[in-house]
């Protein structure tokens, strides 16, 4: 199934397709299965035990691989049991791993309370910092655009620097997705990210993958999935594998949503500060423009305090007070009543498919 050259909804349509067999159904179906029929000739079994493998499962990460431009993917319970399998296979005593310092806490929480206690070094940078750091690293676990503050990594320099020395670079895809992102295409060893947002985009699952090119590599994560045992269920695969097939109309709309709120809360009286990589004028702009093709459905915004970032979504008939992101709902999440080093009023904007005039004027009057 060639893909080159076609637009996302194409891809994104031709990735879930498979192949066309007279008298399949054009919809794949999920197979819900814990045990399967051993075949005498042993070294033909594709399938014998739900843990190690599942149909459905193959068909969404030969999906989730040809979007991410890799040559294979696993998928997994969560985005947090995608990274966390890799970082349990990459790391071991000794190890120097750096993480964002700035990015998803629960990232930085797994490394400091595990892997510190079993003797990895774990150097936390931000954004501006990972280049740097990269240096002194075995394992680099970037994300970008960094939630939630949106700033970009360079991850063509990053990836110079980490093949310069024989680091392992993994970059969370999340936030961007492979619509908008190839960091295997960039020089990324590893691509991981949680399927929970917009690529399911529906607010009612939660997934992960993980996707490579490097076959030892890949392998090795997949050993580590099978033993460990954070699997995707059955129902959730074929859920996601059903809501790729419009992702490319989904995150078309988000990123156009985004883009129309930053440029209006740009000018607002009530705003102190946004952030968008696809304004002109943001310090992540240059790096985004060169290495993105859109610039995500996440919009970061500094209002007055709690209260006023409260008093928002009070006053909106559309938003929805709600963590996580990527839904068909746009979605105002306070993140400092998680812990991130943000103000008080620092709120994260998750933009959803609503029509782009109603969701402007929607923010636009809530603020007034």
């Amino acid at each position: 199934m060639v893909s080159t050259g076609y637009g996302d909804s194409t891809r994104s349509v031709n990735a879930v397709g498979g192949q066309a067999v007279p008298g399949d159904p054009v919809a794949p179906a999920p197979v819900p299965a814990s045990a399967y029929h051993l075949a005498a000739d042993e070294s033909a079994e594709l399938d014998t035990y739900g843990r190690a493998s599942n149909p459905t499962w193959r068909q969404l990460e030969s999906a989730l691989a040809e979007l991410e431009g890799a040559s294979a993917a696993l998928t997994y319970g969560s985005g947090m049991g995608a990274i966390t399998s890799v970082l349990r296979v990459l790391t071991r005593p000794r190890t120097t791993l750096v993480v964002p310092a700035d990015g998803y806490y629960q990232v930085r929480r797994y490394a400091v309370e595990y892997l510190a206690q079993q003797g990895v070094t774990v150097i936390e940078a931000t954004a501006a910092q990972m280049c740097e750091a990269a240096a002194r690293a075995d394992v680099v676990l970037a994300e970008t655009p960094v939630n939630p503050t949106l700033d970009v990594v360079d991850l063509h320099r990053l990836a110079t620097i980490c093949r310069s020395r024989g680091t392992t670079l993994v970059v969370d895809n999340t936030a961007a997705t492979p619509l908008a992102l190839q960091p295997l295409s960039l020089g990324a060893d590893l691509v991981v990210a949680s399927a929970t947002k917009a690529l399911s985009g529906h607010s009612d699952l939660l997934a992960g993958y993980v996707a490579g090119c490097n076959e030892e590599l890949m392998a090795r994560v997949e050993r580590d999935r099978l033993l460990a045992g954070p699997i995707l269920g059955t129902f959730e695969a074929w859920l996601v594998l059903r809501s790729l097939g419009t992702a490319g109309l989904r995150i078309e709309r988000q990123c156009r949503n985004a883009a129309a709120v930053a440029l209006m809360l740009r000018d607002h009286p009530a705003v102190r500060s946004v952030r968008y990589p696809g304004l002109p004028g943001d310090p992540s702009y240059p790096v985004a423009a060169e290495q993105m093709k859109r610039f995500g459905g996440l919009v970061a915004v500094e209002l007055a305090d709690a209260a006023a970032v409260h008093a928002l979504v009070e006053r909106s008939s559309l938003l929805v007070a709600a963590t996580s992101f990527g839904g068909l709902h746009t979605c105002v999440d306070r993140r400092a009543r998680w812990g991130d080093p943000v103000g008080d009023g620092f709120a994260r904007l998750s933009l959803g498919i609503e029509d782009t005039d109603d969701i402007v004027a929607d923010i636009e009057g809530a603020l007034a």
